[in-house]
Protein backbone atom coordinates (compact mmCIF):
# COMPACT_ATOMS: atom_id res chain seq x y z
CA UNK A 1 0.00 0.00 0.00
CA UNK A 2 1.48 3.37 -1.02
CA UNK A 3 1.82 6.34 1.29
CA UNK A 4 -1.05 8.15 -0.45
CA UNK A 5 -3.31 5.11 -0.11
CA UNK A 6 -2.53 4.93 3.60
CA UNK A 7 -3.30 8.63 4.03
CA UNK A 8 -6.58 8.28 2.11
CA UNK A 9 -7.55 5.31 4.27
CA UNK A 10 -6.76 7.36 7.37
CA UNK A 11 -8.80 10.29 6.05
CA UNK A 12 -11.84 8.01 5.63
CA UNK A 13 -11.74 7.34 9.39
CA UNK A 14 -13.38 10.34 11.08
CA UNK A 15 -12.13 9.10 14.48
CA UNK A 16 -8.61 10.21 13.48
CA UNK A 17 -9.33 13.85 12.60
CA UNK A 18 -7.29 15.08 15.58
CA UNK A 19 -4.08 13.34 14.57
CA UNK A 20 -3.29 14.93 11.19
CA UNK A 21 0.08 16.51 10.57
CA UNK A 22 -0.49 19.69 8.55
CA UNK A 23 2.24 18.84 6.02
CA UNK A 24 0.80 15.36 5.43
CA UNK A 25 -2.64 16.74 4.60
CA UNK A 26 -1.19 19.39 2.27
CA UNK A 27 0.94 16.73 0.55
CA UNK A 28 -2.05 14.44 0.08
CA UNK A 29 -4.18 17.18 -1.46
CA UNK A 30 -1.38 18.11 -3.85
CA UNK A 31 -0.91 14.46 -4.86
CA UNK A 32 -4.64 14.37 -5.64
CA UNK A 33 -4.13 17.22 -8.11
CA UNK A 34 -5.03 20.25 -6.02
CA UNK A 35 -3.01 23.44 -6.51
CA UNK A 36 -1.94 25.20 -3.33
CA UNK A 37 -1.93 28.97 -2.88
CA UNK A 38 -0.71 30.53 0.35
CA UNK A 39 -1.92 33.85 1.76
CA UNK A 40 -0.55 34.45 5.25
CA UNK A 41 -1.31 31.37 7.32
CA UNK A 42 -4.11 30.27 4.99
CA UNK A 43 -3.41 27.49 2.51
CA UNK A 44 -6.01 27.34 -0.27
CA UNK A 45 -6.40 24.23 -2.40
CA UNK A 46 -8.20 24.36 -5.74
CA UNK A 47 -8.64 21.85 -8.51
CA UNK A 48 -10.21 22.13 -11.94
CA UNK A 49 -13.64 20.51 -11.88
CA UNK A 50 -13.99 20.85 -8.11
CA UNK A 51 -16.29 23.68 -7.15
CA UNK A 52 -15.27 23.94 -3.50
CA UNK A 53 -12.03 25.43 -2.23
CA UNK A 54 -10.30 23.73 0.70
CA UNK A 55 -8.91 26.26 3.18
CA UNK A 56 -6.43 24.99 5.77
CA UNK A 57 -4.53 26.72 8.55
CA UNK A 58 -1.86 25.05 10.67
CA UNK A 59 -2.09 24.99 14.44
CA UNK A 60 1.23 24.05 16.05
CA UNK A 61 2.13 21.94 13.00
CA UNK A 62 -1.16 20.06 12.95
CA UNK A 63 -4.28 20.41 10.83
CA UNK A 64 -7.39 21.62 12.63
CA UNK A 65 -9.90 18.76 13.04
CA UNK A 66 -12.84 20.68 11.55
CA UNK A 67 -10.75 21.49 8.48
CA UNK A 68 -9.84 17.80 8.07
CA UNK A 69 -13.59 17.06 8.09
CA UNK A 70 -14.21 19.77 5.49
CA UNK A 71 -11.46 18.36 3.25
CA UNK A 72 -12.96 14.86 3.59
CA UNK A 73 -16.42 16.19 2.68
CA UNK A 74 -15.07 17.91 -0.46
CA UNK A 75 -13.20 14.79 -1.54
CA UNK A 76 -16.25 12.58 -0.96
CA UNK A 77 -18.55 14.96 -2.82
CA UNK A 78 -16.23 14.81 -5.83
CA UNK A 79 -15.68 11.05 -5.83
CA UNK A 80 -12.05 11.19 -4.73
CA UNK A 81 -12.46 9.35 -1.46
Amino acid sequence: MSREEKLLERLRNSQRDNSWDFGELCHLLQRLGFEMRIAGSHHFFRKAGVRDVINLQPRAGEAKPYQVRQARDVLKANGML
